[in-house]
């Protein structure tokens, strides 16, 4: 019970703030210099890659928890990795096409 209630506290932070680098653009939650070489035309499709990443890790975490809890295994683990690695390349491909790398 208690990691069914730590994944979904962490997954709701994490589609929170998906939900409001997506959809709100605001890029100020992403740490700045991941975002300094990125220009203004760009900013929504930027925005619109690393929030839909954040927001996938989040259902990720809601998953993992779920599934451990209903069905006593640690499969949902394997949700949350699936989900986390496709997370990370959304947010990978958004740092490479607008901001020219990570740093």
């Amino acid at each position: 019970m208690v990691e069914l209630a730590i994944m979904v506290i962490v997954g709701i932070a994490l589609i929170y703030n998906g939900y409001l680098i997506w959809k709100k653009e605001k890029i100020s939650i992403i740490h700045p210099y991941h975002y300094t070489k990125v220009r203004d035309e760009d900013k929504a499709a930027y925005t619109a890659l690393v929030g839909k990443g954040v927001l996938l890790m989040g259902v990720g975490a809601i998953l993992t928890g779920g599934i451990n809890y209903m069905f006593r295994t640690t499969y949902g683990w394997a949700a949350f990795g699936i989900f986390f690695v496709i997370g990370i390349i959304f947010i990978w491909l958004g740092q490479k096409r607008y901001n020219a790398g990570f740093f």
